[in-house]
Parts: structure tokens; sequence; C-alpha cells
């Protein structure tokens, strides 16, 4: 199952060791630059290596995990978690929590955080070496080029949606030689010089429409994710921490001019939508679409329908690359084993290889909709009688016939687990809920195991720092190859860093932004699309649903309201994978949101009405300086001509 390891990981690389101070110009391995382009296999090599510099999304590096706390954990290790600091609003430019701006082995595991800049300049060497490899035929050599400027762009990108403005290292600084240190630029010419990359890479048609040597090459970058993190990148610039942001008016480049620009710009959101277009266009080229029933391989006895539906929406994110047509690139330098081994709960007392930390709080629980496709808080059911099946939804209910496939009847749990969307059940797991699947699959559905989260359970934790703190687990996290085996614990490492789901979702956000005005109607296309994802997740179509269920019945007609829903829905389809963090923060919405007491079960006592009482875990905070990540002081001091982020 760990695939990846093949070309990305257990190729060995050639450099011991990479200097992590971009400030650094001296190759930390310039004796055996040489070596490292003598043939095609150790140029492969270097290749790998900088992929190997890619951001990581496991456990740390990653200031998505619980950075804007969709997930948390428990209080036991908050404090030394660097993602959930930054979810209070912990942050620092003297030691900053997460930092990928310089190094600080003292961050991470395995040295993790490095600089981005120490892999940006590894590609800039691979682009001004690989011309002298004898052995290297030309169409392999063009394919390796586009790769290395993919890298370049995509750790541009991440650094510019970490820190606003940055300094682009668009080739290797010279040796030997005195060079002028980098200043900061403006956020549109950094956009621009990563664009530029990607059209350099699209237009050069080196990369391959699909990976075919799948044990040896999965990881690397394809024609469909160089289309498709170009139409990231656009939707990114358009959005509004890069379009028209007022907020920094003060924060001035050295000539004295924003870095930030401070007129709109609606042409932004046209270029967006033609470039998912494209990008989607390029997917379906690639065989790239979203995962559907019928590419469930069905296992063990026979499921029920709704049963079905939950594992194909579980599958979509979490089935292997491999055999899942929606991924369209993953970073298989990650490990989301121990992602996997930190979701998946205990259904019995001698299974304790995991740890259940990762839990899911109230803000993300009442995201879902109802079973009637729309907010909670909307529906007209939840909201009759003046709020309340709302109010009452911590309250508790005994399991029904009606819902028996995702809670065991004649069990009591929370009224707020019942009369939800199936992404609900598919993306969490509760006291009291059914969780089919994983080494359960031979089970009939409708007697699949039951988590039981009440401390003393097996579902509830066994170690002081090992327990689910809210009562909700990520279900969806989990793959479904995932099992134990007696009392051991075989997590399966998947990778889905961009999905197709994602892609549509930018599209139609974008498409949906090129509308007239506020209140002009979007574009039909709007509706068609993303009534494809309500299909799949079992929902009638948006308009119908708002028409019959909601006390907001016009919300979808026009551009303002179809904003509120997009990002809604974005929200849900992409609940728990670590895109939420980046989401509020380029909507500009997260100082509303990320300010709130996170909340969740008493999950610490053992009876029902101790532990169905919702107590207060954590105070979320967010300012506006939070947008922006600080650039460490020690940087600053070694370079007075970089600018701090305002507010540190």
């Amino acid at each position: 199952m760990k695939i990846l390891r093949n070309i990305l990981i257990a190729l060995p690389v050639v450099f011991g060791s990479f200097s992590c101070n971009y400030l650094d110009v001296v190759p930390d391995q310039i004796a055996t630059l040489d070596n490292a382009f003598s043939d095609r296999n150790t140029t492969l090599r270097y290749l790998a290596s900088c992929y190997w510099a890619m951001p990581r999304s496991g456990w740390y590096g990653n200031p998505a995990w619980c950075g804007a706390m969709e997930m948390i954990v428990n209080k036991t290790l908050s404090a030394t978690y660097q993602p959930m600091q930054l979810g209070m609003g912990l942050d620092n430019a003297t030691v900053p929590l997460i930092n990928y701006w310089s190094h600080d082995p003292g961050l991470g595991t395995d040295g993790w955080p490095r600089s981005l800049y120490a892999g940006i300049r590894e590609c800039n060497t691979l682009l001004e070496n690989i011309e002298q490899v004898g052995d290297l035929p030309i169409g392999e050599r063009n394919r390796m080029i586009a790769e290395a400027k993919m890298l370049k762009a995509y750790m541009h990108f991440y650094l510019l949606c970490m820190y606003g403005p940055i300094c682009p290292l668009r080739e290797s600084l010279p040796v030997g030689e005195a060079v002028e240190a980098p200043r900061r630029e403006k956020v549109d010419d950094c956009f621009r010089y990563v664009i530029k990359l990607m059209d350099d890479v699209i237009e050069s048609d080196a990369l391959p429409n699909v990976i075919t040597a799948k044990n040896t090459e999965l990881g690397r970058f394809t024609r469909a994710a160089a289309y498709a993190f170009r139409a990231k990148a656009l939707v990114y610039w358009a959005s509004p921490l890069f379009n028209e942001n007022t907020a920094y008016n003060s924060f001035l480049d050295h000539n004295g001019e924003p870095f930030f620009n401070q007129v709109y710009d609606a042409e932004r959101w046209t270029k967006a939508a033609e470039a998912c277009r494209q990008a989607l266009d390029a997917c379906a080229e690639g065989g790239v679409r979203l995962y559907e029933a019928s590419d469930y391989r069905v296992q063990g006895a026979a499921i029920s329908d709704t049963t079905l539906q939950l594992q194909v929406l579980r599958s979509a994110l979490g089935e292997t690359w491999y055999t899942n047509p929606e991924i369209i690139w993953g970073n298989f330098s990650s490990s989301m084993g121990g992602i996997v081994w930190a979701c998946m709960p205990r259904f019995s007392a001698n299974e304790t290889l995991n740890d259940v930390v990762l839990s899911v709080p109230f803000s993300t629980v009442d995201l879902f909709y109802s079973n009637h496709g729309v907010p909670i808080e909307e529906d007209k059911e939840w909201t009759a009688n003046g709020m309340e099946k709302y109010n009452n939804r911590f309250t508790t209910r005994t399991g029904d016939a009606a819902h028996r496939y995702y809670i065991e009847p004649g069990e009591n749990t929370a009224a707020m687990n019942f009369d939800r969307e199936p992404r609900f059940y598919s993306s969490l797991g509760f006291d009291r809920g059914r969780w089919y699947g994983n080494y359960y699959v031979q089970l009939p559905d409708n007697n699949a195991p039951v988590l039981k989260g009440r401390w003393g359970e097996p579902s509830a934790g066994y170690l002081p720092h090992a327990y689910n703190c809210t009562g909700y687990y990520p279900k969806k996290m989990v793959n479904l190859a995932t099992m134990y085996e007696g009392n051991g614990f075989m997590s399966v490492e998947y990778a889905a860093d961009f999905r197709y789901a994602d892609l549509l979702l930018l599209y139609i956000e974008a498409l949906n932004e090129t509308a007239a005005s506020e209140n002009a109607r979007p574009d039909a296309e709007v509706y068609r699309l993303l009534d494809q994802l309500r299909t799949r997740a079992g929902l009638e179509g948006i308009e119908d649903s708002y028409a019959q269920y909601t006390n907001k019945p016009a919300e979808p007609s026009t551009k303002a309201g179809m904003r509120n829903i997009i990002r809604r829905e974005r929200n849900i389809e992409l609940a728990l994978e670590g895109h939420y963090y980046w989401d509020c923060r380029r909507w500009r919405t997260a100082e509303k949101e990320l300010n709130r007491a996170v909340r969740g079960w008493n999950t610490l006592e053992s009876t029902e009405a101790e532990y169905y009482r919702p107590i207060r875990l954590y105070d979320q905070k967010f300012s506006q300086r939070d947008y922006l990540s600080p650039l460490p002081e020690g940087d600053i001091i070694k370079n007075p001509r970089l600018k701090q982020n305002p507010g540190y």
C-alpha cells in the first residue's frame, strides 16, 4: 500500500542533508554536485529530493491540521502541538509555531518543517544542470524540467498563501560572489511569477496525461495536476485576501507602495473560471473524475444502498490512489498513516495501538446539513416552534428503525446525530453510531459495530494523552482498508492533497463570482455542477432543497446567496481535509468565524447524563494579524531589508 516510496522516498537521495536557510547561497553539497547529474539515475534521485522538499500533510509542519480548529486534540497534547497553538492565536515572530521561511530543527519530526526556499534552490540547481546529463532521453529531460518548475511554482505558492509578499527565488544566486540581500515583492508580482512558471509547464506539453508506472511513479505531476494547480493559484489571486485588501493599505514595500493591491479586479475571477474549466478538461483527458458507486469494490456481505452511499463518500478521499479516479495529485512524501492512527476508534479493549486523539468539535459538526440538504439552522423543521428542534440538539434521543444503518436502535445518543445528511454519517463517528468498514466489512451493515465512547468503554481513551475530547471522531480520514488484526493495527496510507471535488468547487466558486452584480443570478452551470456533488451525497438539487425546506427560499437565486451556499458546500465536502484553514483566510472570513468557544461532549464521564453535557474546551482566537504568518525575527536581523508582517 505504501506506493510512493518507490521513487519519491525509497530512492536514496544523493544529498544527505541540505542547508535550510535560503540566504545561505552556497549549496551544502557543492563537492558532490557534479555527481548528482552524472547520469540518468542520479538525476532521478535528485528529482526525488526536490519532491521530498514539498510541504508535508502529516501531523507536524502542516498548519491546516487543527490550525483552524476544524479538528482538535485534547488538552494533554494541545500545549505542545503547534497547529493547536495557532488556533488559539499564539503565533509569534521570535519562534514561529510553524516555520517554512527558514529552518528550525526544534519543530516537527525528522527536521520538518524545513525552509521551502531550500527546496526551491534544489529545483533551481536541477534546472541549471540537467542539460549536462548525457544519457537522459530528450522526452524524459523535458518531463523532469517541467516537474522541477511545477515544484518550484508550488513551493512559491505555498509561501504566498502563508506569508503574503515573498522573495521569489527565480534562479540560484551566484556562489562566492557578493549579492544584494533580497526584498519582499508585491503580492501581484509574486502571483504573476508563479502562474508564469505553471504556464511554461503546460505549454511544454512534457507531463504525461496519466501515470502508468503506478508502482514507481505515483506522486509525480501529471498534465491534469499542472492545470489544476494553475487554476487554484488563479482562484486564490482573485480571492478577497489578495484582491482589493485595504486592510493592508499601510503595509508598504521599499518604494512606499502597498504590498497588496488596493483596487478590486473582477477580471481575475473570469481568468480563474476559465483556468478551472481548462483543468476539468485536462482531468477528463487523464481519466480523473468524481468517485462514484460503480468504483466501490464491494467486500464481504451485501450492504444496503444507505451504507453503500456512505462507503462511496468515504472512498472519494481515502481510496488508495492507484484505484481512485478522484485524485488529481497527492504528496506521497507525506504519510497519512499517522493521521489514520489518530482518528480510528477502538471497538475492543484489546485494541491498544491507536491513540484516537484527533477530535471534531461542535462547530464542525453543526456545519453538516440536515437530511433535507440545507443548514440545520435554516431548515423549517429544525427552526419551527421557536427553533425548538435546533435548540434541543444537545439533548438525547433513542435510535430507531429509520436510522438503523447510522445509529444502534434502542441506544441513546445526541439528538444532533439524527436527521442529518449522508456526509455527516460518512465523515463523523459518534457514541452509539455505527462504524461500518475496515476489519468489520464482512458483517451485515445493520449489525455493524457500534462506537461506544463514554469513559470506560472501548472507544473512549485508555491513556492520559490518548482520548477523544469531543465525542466526535474523524471517520472520513480512515481508509477503508485500515484494519485491526488480532490486537495489532495496520494503517493504510493514502494521499489526496488535490481531488476532483476540490477543483469542481473552485470552478463553481469562480463562475459564481463572474456574475454581474451581487443580486444577479449566476450562470446555470453553477447550479448544474453543484448538484453533481449533491447528487453523490444523496441530496436534492440546491434550488429545490431551499424552496421546499428552508426559511430562506430565495438564497440560491443571487450571486451573494450562492456565495454563502458554495462556501458552506466546500466546507462540508472537504471537511477535515485541511482546506478550511486556507479558505477562511483567502475569503477573509476568519476573524468572524474563528473567534469562538470550542465545545464538545464531556467525554471523561461514564454516565449518559454526564457524558452528554456540552463543555467549553478552548477559546479560539483570531485577529487581523493572523491572516499571515510571521517571518522569523532571526531572518530579519540577518537581512534588515525584509519587512515583518503587520501585527508581529
